[in-house]
């Protein structure tokens, strides 16, 4: 995923390059701004990203990671982890409009790769006090997100842990606007909300293929 195709331009344009460009000094302004517990080599930021600067010590990125337009990187408080609460793996590429909100940690293996207006989250907002605001809920303490290396997340894609671990397996796809609440296990093709496995990858024959119905198996084995 490329600056130039993240802001709609084919070719060597100018105006592509100089956007390029001022991605590229954004993220170098940043390495030495602000206090990230890790800023790799080669990242780039658009300008348009909200990352505030209390939260950089608590995220962590990779080399070579990209950040789109309109990218919202969320660091909830309540934690007493001492560990970085976002960790972008080498490569990650993040879609413009995305958001990863962690109040435990969300972690993104390397070259993850992120559509438009993804949302991860690794926690939820309470509405138990019906006497409060409903534009101030209380946060519930959450979970932990992983996704493994090389997942691709489609575009509109939801990804939400209110409690425990979700695994989401390397190698992985998620279908636009699926919401997915349950880990997965690698080499996984989901889809649906709620998320269903809708393919796995058979290393023999080499294809993805449907899963098979533990039920149907049943079936098959009482006909024989």
């Amino acid at each position: 995923m490329s600056t130039t195709e993240e802001n709609g331009f084919v070719g060597g344009s100018r105006l592509a390059a100089l956007l390029g460009i001022g991605t590229k000094l954004h993220g170098i302004w940043l390495r030495h701004t602000y206090p990230f517990a890790e800023f790799g080599n080669r990242v780039r930021v658009h300008s348009s990203c909200d990352i505030r600067r209390p939260a950089a010590p608590e995220i962590r990125l990779g080399d070579g990671v990209y950040l789109g337009p309109g990218v919202w990187i969320d660091v909830a408080p309540g934690s007493l982890d001492r560990e970085p609460k976002v960790v972008l793996g080498k490569g990650c590429a993040i879609g413009r409009r995305s958001t990863i909100s962690a109040r435990n940690q969300v972690i993104l293996e390397a070259d993850v790769l992120l559509a438009p207006s993804v949302l991860i989250m690794d926690h939820n907002h309470e509405f138990s006090n019906l006497g409060n605001p409903a534009h101030v809920p209380s946060a519930g303490s959450g979970g932990r997100v992983f996704i493994g290396r090389n997942c691709w997340l489609g575009i509109g894609a939801v990804v939400a842990c209110s409690s425990g671990e979700l695994n989401l397996g390397r190698n992985s796809v998620v279908g636009a606007n699926a919401v997915v609440t349950q880990s997965f296990p690698p080499f996984s093709v989901i889809a649906g909300n709620p998320a269903k496995l809708i393919k796995t990858y058979d290393e023999p024959s080499g294809k993805w293929v449907r899963p098979v119905d533990e039920k149907m198996r049943e079936t098959a084995g009482q006909r024989v």
